[in-house]
């Protein structure tokens, strides 16, 4: 039987390994939508600052989005699993994540006693992204992120803030764009040369078959990750995952996860346990 102690002493090496380093969070999913796993995620990325880790929090908001276009009489339109997105809808978009969404993290973090500060990708130029072009048709401003400026984000983190980014990006010439927001995880985990990416989904991890759930892969390599995106292996709710994981690691992150944000404290359980939970990916 497992005492409160031994926990901590199982988890004392990871809090000497990490401390002082960056780990880049993809938060999304229904981790964002449960009241109570909002909250368990909002104290575990508190723990880890306390720690001495230097957590950064990257958001979308898909449900959100849509549940307001709705209210607002737009139909939400999707090409190839991409959110078509007129001017209209950008404002929608921006409203959502930079404004809502974004705030209403940073709020919870603050009431776990974590100074966080809420910025979108036009914040200083933190995310610069281009025109997405699709062979489906005009996707309007879906974007893909064409360089990330870390300085503000490592500005706050040394001052021991909690930066929260939401999915926002800039244009060159001012405009924003919508931007997927497990792309923009694996360039900012990349730009500020985080310890890790780890990634909240809706499922235990990465399955060799989605459709046989004993099928999961606990580790891999990036090799793997990109023959089974050249293969159409993988799930298409994970395609961008394993992307971000791919640029990530291609940026020099050393390991990526891909966790279960339905578990209680998955976060905890991965970074401070040895057994870890979902997928890994590592160079």
């Amino acid at each position: 039987m497992q005492t409160p102690a031994d926990v901590l002493i199982e988890a004392l090496p990871y809090f000497r390994e990490f401390y002082g380093k960056t780990v880049v969070v993809k938060y999304g999913g229904n981790a964002m939508i449960d009241e109570t796993l909002k909250e368990q995620v909002m104290q575990d990325i508190a723990l880890l600052h306390y720690v001495g880790i230097r957590p950064i929090l990257v958001h979308g908001g898909g449900p959100e989005i849509s549940a307001l276009m709705k209210q607002m009489g737009h139909e939400p339109t999707f090409v190839g699993g991409l959110r078509v997105t007129d001017a209209a809808t950008m404002e929608i978009v921006e409203m959502v994540l930079a404004g809502k969404t974004n705030k209403s993290i940073v709020a919870l973090l603050n009431r776990q006693g974590a100074q966080a500060v809420g910025l979108s990708g036009k914040d200083a130029n933190l995310i610069v992204a281009c025109k997405m072009r699709s062979s489906k048709g005009d996707l309007g401003y879906v974007g893909e992120v064409a360089k990330v400026n870390p300085g503000i984000l490592n500005l706050l983190v040394e001052r021991g803030y909690i930066p929260v980014v939401s999915s926002v990006a800039i244009g060159p010439d001012g405009e924003s764009y919508n931007v997927n927001a497990d792309h923009v995880a694996g360039h900012i985990a990349a730009a500020v040369g985080a310890a890790k990416l780890v990634i909240l989904t809706d499922v235990e991890g990465l399955y060799a078959d989605y459709n046989d759930k004993s099928s999961l892969i606990v580790e891999m390599d990036v090799q793997r990750a990109e023959e089974m995106l050249r293969t159409g292996a993988a799930d298409r709710g994970m395609i961008p995952k394993l992307e971000a994981c791919i640029t990530a690691i291609e940026g020099g992150v050393p390991r990526c996860h891909l966790i279960d944000g339905r578990k209680p404290h998955a976060l905890l359980i991965e970074i401070f346990t040895d057994q870890g939970i979902g997928t890994m990916v590592h160079a």
